[in-house]
């Protein structure tokens, strides 16, 4: 492993937090499809089964946020502990529904309950990480270059494990998996009390702080990740559906594994290197060129050819998300710096959701090589957002000042 982050897992605490938070958020690439799996068949309907993951994924996109806030104000052990266990209820009621054929209806409050109290954990993470690295000579860059071949990690394995439980042992046993990553993971990391960040309420007599929306940065940041969501969700479904176009559909995940590969690959690079340049230029830079990588995967014919094109196209992906990721760090007080990251993350989910859903219906009508619009489309508007507000992003970053990792 590279030096930089031998000394970032030195750093006191730092191995078992983030061995606890990669466990908890494991649930995070299985939950969607799990619930799918098992609705599907117990009822033999995948519109129904895409409902109920549709209404978990909504009410995981209101929830996420407010549980972050409340453990920016009262501490994460506080809010995490009830709520990964309330999740696990929650999911064990979704799941004994569908396995003794509940009421259908049923299985919607209860995929809505299992939403609201899914946790954010990368925001949790990153807002640790954010916490330990303040009193040393770290870059936070690289403890979040670190987080993003975590994440890569989790959703190359996390579809995989939760398909080979479904199918293999018991259609409930991959949710039932993914359900126990979030308990187990989250009491472990709420037992790890010497780095956890410190809660800040509000001031006594002060005036209700409001949402980390009302910051304009954030405004701005918001629907460019939700926008680079669309971008992943809308890769996964044009990959898979190449493939299969290709006649290579067993191979679809290596095509997409290619897209993972590029990522961490890049992830590795940036957080090893010592950066100069602002930050809000280094994340303008990586949009942009998203947004111009993605262009080949139209041109190319033939599944062979697509795999170096799409991982090239990967390596463009990190080096957009670590320094985005790095803006909110920046942009978002320190009391709110969990509710950010956990706000910016959910956004990425919807987009993810979104895009599957817009790319799924390109391909039914114009064919696959033809969705792969959808994300050039996607990361093009994202960086023309990106190039119109970065003016403000850059006004309200707490540093002027060049950053070195």
């Amino acid at each position: 492993m590279a030096s930089p982050y031998r000394t970032l897992l030195a750093v006191p605490g730092a191995r078992a937090f983030v061995t606890a938070g990669f466990v908890g958020r494991m649930s995070m690439s299985m939950v969607g499809i799990g619930i799918v799996l098992l609705v599907s068949a117990v009822t033999g309907s995948y519109g129904i089964a895409g409902t109920v993951s549709a209404t978990m994924s909504v009410a995981y996109a209101v929830g996420a946020p407010l549980s972050a806030r409340f453990a920016d104000r009262y501490g994460q052990r506080r809010v995490l502990v009830p709520l990964v266990s309330a999740n696990a209820v929650a999911f064990s009621f979704l799941i004994g529904s569908a396995v003794f054929e509940a009421p259908l209806w049923t299985l919607y409050p209860a995929g809505a309950l299992a939403g609201l109290t899914q946790v954010s954990m990368g925001a949790w993470v990153r807002s640790r990480w954010s916490h330990v690295l303040g009193a040393t000579a770290i870059p936070i860059d690289t403890a979040y270059s670190f987080e993003a071949v975590m994440d890569e990690l989790i959703f190359v394995a996390g579809p995989m494990l939760v398909t080979s439980l479904a199918t293999g042992v018991h259609p409930a046993a991959g949710l039932a998996v993914a359900a126990s990553c979030t308990l187990v993971g989250g009491l472990a990391f709420a037992r790890l009390r010497g780095t956890e960040p410190p809660p800040r309420p509000p001031a006594p007599g002060a005036a209700p702080r409001g949402g980390v929306l009302t910051n304009p940065a954030i405004r701005i940041m918001t629907p460019i990740f939700l926008l680079m969501g669309v971008v992943f969700g809308a890769i996964d479904v044009s990959g898979v559906a190449y493939a299969e176009s290709q006649g290579h559909k067993p191979l679809a995940g290596v095509l997409l594994g290619c897209y993972a590969a590029g990522s961490a690959s890049a992830a590795f690079w940036y957080g090893a290197r010592k950066w100069r340049s602002p930050l809000d230029r280094r994340f303008l830079i990586g949009i942009t060129l998203l947004a111009a990588l993605l262009i080949p995967p139209l041109l190319v014919d033939g599944f062979w050819p697509m795999l170096p094109v799409v991982f090239v196209a990967g390596l463009a992906i990190s080096p957009t998300i670590i320094p985005g990721y790095g803006l909110v760090e920046r942009l978002v007080p320190e009391g709110q710096l969990t509710e950010g990251l956990a706000l910016v993350s959910t956004s990425v989910s919807i987009g993810v959701a979104a895009g599957a859903s817009l790319a799924g219906r390109v391909v039914d009508t114009y064919g696959a090589k033809v969705s792969f619009g959808v994300p050039l489309v996607s990361a093009t508007v994202a960086a023309v957002v990106a190039t119109a507000g970065i003016r403000a992003i850059s006004k309200r970053e707490l540093s002027s000042q060049t950053i070195a990792e």
